[in-house]
């Protein structure tokens, strides 16, 4: 190597045991193939160092005299010589002016056919040799006796007829990602030159570097003596000094003029592709250069199995744009203006809008957001599309109108409905007026900003004028980019069925939801498809469990399949699976949904989604007996509930829990203030006269509590949920039982088994238990399972805690937080996770940060065991396995 950043004993060594291994097994051939700096050098000198290895080992380095055979093959001699067992057979060989290689090859495979203790021979730098030596080393690696190995180093693959050992199962491979170091051998390797590095830091160092060694190398030798560790590792980059000399000299310089132009004017891409290279670097063959430099391993990544998109190094990256500004600084706005157009242009405008807020071009880049945000918003990218309005100052955010409508929207999921409002009006009535050109585009963005508000309010009204209003606009001549028919009818359908279900209309909810999906599967539009699906799930929760089931498996299938998992859809799927299991008595099943579903945005943006994790959140508390959290629950989404447009049965369905709750926690006169509460119209529901009689049960009046719920038995009051009539005829039976009439409760009971059975409701049997009740019905019932069952969950006892050692997350785990979560058990760097989110990587630290405190962990590792036994990782079922699962 030309550096001294790999050589032996350089920045500190450390012992690579599982390397070690893969050295010195079975295979007659190991190959270590990396780029510059990835630590071939070191390992193997720390290899051939250790006992097992010690004196049997013959070192040649290749260097710059590869090209001619004579001196390669002396070395070759000469290293065999100085091994143990290759002392006493192989023959000293002088130079001469004749000497060939071929036959310097056969002489050695004479001298060591009688070998029989092992030596290995390792060849550094295998790339400097020239081809006629490249056919000679074959032949000797083909034909050596079996007690000679072989290890070759080299920064790519090598021509060696390699491919067959690997057939025969005789080639071990090691490659650039298995020498990067583990957090655990980066703190090892700075301890080893006397510096006690931070984990933090040493993750962030980890993070930067990808694990490249010559980086985390250079990195201890800069940090030497620097009083902030933590702030060092924050700003380490590959335009630090010393990084940026060693990638100069030992990659940079060694490439083509044409190399160097289309790596330098490429480095302002996030990825790049022979098209895009050929555009900026002003050339051909950008496509042939980028995959020869991935075969090159010279810091160039693929991206896709074709080998279309490629991505450098992060350090690469960095030092390759300070060069471009050192060598060409008056040409990057115009090559980041060049991209933009590219991408724009190729259906690439996440990208396209990053390149024009590079260049502070903001009114290219607020055109383009505002041109392509319908597709965005109906492609389910909001969180590029937050992320991108972050990188606006917010008085272009202001003045813009179109731009102003998409940050409306975007507050409906980031951010308050206040905040949406007030964007809204910046749209109608902003300080700059909107160009005849742009009239018609920023007036269909407003509408469809205001149509997502009213679905938020649960407006049902609202949603429908808002989307007779777009459609309206989207036929008229000068709507610049008018959604197609389908697109806006889908559109429309969905939002309102939303908004149906936020007020409890589940039978409307679920027909316009059907509608709406279908269209959008048809048109083509799976995030309107899977959002229909998953708010379907959820209204059919109230009228079939098997139905809301197969559509929220559904919804997940299509979540996972495009990465929606984080999204409040998706959180409506987890609070109508959770829902199902909560109810049907599978506790922990329950808490994982519930957990998915908590993520932390903000509620006053999504009151529905929070209302009904609340619910979930609620029903939990009360099955393991903790009534005065379920109460909290309760509450808290019932005031919620208030920043739905009135009047909503979603905000009475939690004041109905809420009398419950405190019946259970023995607050009767404050359930009787509660209960004093109700309007007329509101009193007189199912609801209200199944609480009412869950008091006088209390208060120990059967009779009262039959005469509250004879209405409900009868039919005549009406009731939200035909499952509230399970409770109600469960009330009556333990009313009569205690009354003394055994036949009557009998067949009260028998009829709440009966309604339970179809969906496998135990819930109401578990918060109101009558084991003698069952015990004695249990002979002459149709549902003996049933009974069984809830039997067998009554005395197994265990749904009032969380499982043993199962403590939940101090505070729950932001929809943020999760996404990363789910990419911690991976192998993937922060920086590669933030790339697979389209996030930045401080955000990515930033939810590890979190997820260590809430989860009460310190180390990444400890944080994914502690997730898994939460079920976090580990759901307890295939469908939570499913959505739980990192999309690529």
């Amino acid at each position: 190597m030309a550096s001294g950043v790999d050589g032996p004993g350089a920045g500190g060594v450390v012992a690579r045991q599982a390397l070690f291994d893969r050295l010195g097994g079975q295979a007659r051939v190991a190959v270590v193939f990396a780029p510059p700096g990835s630590g071939k050098t070191v390992l193997l000198r720390s290899w051939t160092g250790q006992g097992g290895t010690a004196g049997r080992a013959a070192w040649v380095t290749a260097g710059g005299g590869g090209q001619d055979p004579q001196p390669f093959w002396l070395s070759v001699v000469g290293a065999l010589r100085l091994t143990g067992p290759g002392s006493a057979l192989v023959q000293a060989v002088s130079a001469a002016p004749d000497l060939d290689g071929w036959a310097m090859a056969e002489r050695l495979l004479m001298d060591l056919a009688p070998l029989e203790d092992r030596v290995w021979l390792v060849i550094d730098d295998v790339h400097e040799l020239g081809p006629e030596v490249l056919r000679q080393l074959e032949l000797l690696v083909m034909r050596a006796p079996p007690q000679l190995r072989f290890v070759l180093a080299s920064r790519h693959d090598v021509r060696l007829g390699l491919h067959r050992l690997r057939l025969e199962g005789e080639l071990s491979e090691i490659h650039a990602a298995d020498l990067r170091f583990s957090l655990a051998e980066t703190r090892e390797l700075f301890a080893a030159v006397g510096i006690d590095l931070p984990e933090e830091a040493a993750g962030l160092l980890l993070e930067r570097t990808e694990g490249w060694a010559a980086g985390l190398r250079l990195a201890a030798l800069a940090m030497a003596g620097n009083p902030a560790p933590g702030r060092f590792a924050e700003e380490f980059s590959g335009s630090e000094r010393t990084v940026a000399e060693y990638l100069l000299a030992e990659v940079l310089e060694g490439q083509s003029e044409q190399v160097r132009r289309l790596l330098l004017r490429t480095s302002v891409l996030e990825r790049v592709n022979g098209e895009l290279a050929d555009l900026l670097a002003g050339g051909s063959g950008g496509e042939r250069v980028l995959l020869d430099l991935e075969a090159a391993s010279a810091f160039t990544v693929a991206l896709d199995p074709e080998r279309s998109w490629f991505r450098y190094h992060q350090m690469f990256a960095d030092f390759l744009r300070l060069e471009l500004r050192r060598t060409w600084p008056d040409e990057v706005a115009g090559l980041h203006r060049a991209a933009a157009e590219w991408f724009a242009g190729h259906g690439y405008p996440v990208q396209a809008i990053r390149h024009a807020q590079a260049v502070r071009d903001w009114d290219l880049a607020a055109g383009m957001l505002a041109d392509h945000w319908p597709d965005l918003h109906l492609d389910g990218q909001a969180g590029s599309v937050h992320e991108l309005l972050a990188g606006f100052p917010a008085k272009v955010s202001a003045a813009d109108a179109g731009l102003a409508a998409v940050a409306a929207a975007d507050e409906l999921v980031y951010g308050t409905v206040e905040g949406a409002e007030r964007y809204l009006s910046m749209a109608a009535h902003g300080p700059v007026p909107v160009p005849d050109s742009r009239h018609g585009q920023a007036r269909l963005l407003l509408g469809i900003a205001r149509l997502l508000l009213a679905r938020h309010r649960g407006d049902v009204s609202a949603v429908a004028s808002e989307a007779a209003g777009l459609q309206s606009m989207a036929e008229a001549p000068d709507a610049v980019q008018p959604l197609v028919r389908e697109e806006l009818r889908a559109l429309a359908l969905v939002n309102l069925g939303v908004a149906e279900h936020w007020t409890a209309r589940f039978a409307a909810a679920g027909q316009h939801l059907d509608q709406g999906r279908a269209l959008a599967h048809q048109i083509g539009r799976p995030y309107l498809e899977f959002t229909g699906l998953a708010y379907q799930a959820g209204a059919e929760v109230f009228q079939s469990f098997a139905v809301a089931a197969k559509h929220g498996h559904q919804a997940i299938e299509l979540a996972t399949r495009h990465g929606w998992t984080d999204t409040p859809a998706a959180d409506m799927v987890g609070v109508a699976l959770g829902t199902i299991s909560a109810w049907q008595g599978r506790v922990e099943e329950a808490e994982f949904w519930s957990q998915r579903a908590g993520g932390a945005l903000s509620a006053e943006a999504r009151p529905g989604v929070e209302l009904a994790v609340y619910y979930l959140r609620g029903l939990l508390a009360l099955a393991r007996g903790q009534d005065a959290t379920a109460l909290a629950a309760f509450r808290a989404g019932a005031q919620l509930a208030g920043l739905l447009t009135a009047p909503n049965m979603s905000a009475a369905t939690m004041r109905f829990f809420v009398l419950q709750a405190l019946v259970r926690l023995g607050e009767v006169e404050e359930a009787e203030q509660a209960l004093a509460g109700f309007d007329d119209q509101n009193r007189d529901r199912g609801e209200v006269r199944i609480a009412t009689a869950v008091l006088w049960l209390a208060k120990g009046d059967s009779c009262a509590a039959l005469a509250a719920l004879a209405p409900v038995l009868h039919g005549s009051a009406s009731l939200l949920w035909p499952g509230w009539l399970i409770q109600a005829f469960l009330l009556e039976a333990i009313a009569r039982d205690a009354l003394g009439e055994r036949g009557a409760a009998g067949r009260a009971l028998e009829r709440a088994l009966d309604l339970a059975e179809p969906d496998g409701v135990l819930l109401w049997f578990l918060l109101y238990p009558a084991p003698g009740l069952l015990e004695r019905h249990a002979r002459h019932s149709a549902h003996g399972l049933q009974v069984a069952a809830i039997q067998s969950l009554l005395a197994a006892g265990d749904l009032t805690a969380p499982p043993a050692g199962q403590q939940l997350p101090l505070e729950p785990l932001s929809n943020g937080e999760l996404r990363v979560l789910r990419y911690l058990p991976t192998s993937l760097t922060a920086p590669e996770i933030a790339r697979e989110l389209s996030i930045s990587h401080n955000t990515v630290r930033t939810h590890m940060r979190n997820l260590y405190a809430k989860l009460g962990t310190h180390r990444r590792s400890e944080t994914v065991s502690r997730a898994r036994s939460l079920g976090l990782l580990a759901p307890a079922s295939t469908a939570a396995g499913l959505f739980s699962r990192p999309r690529r």
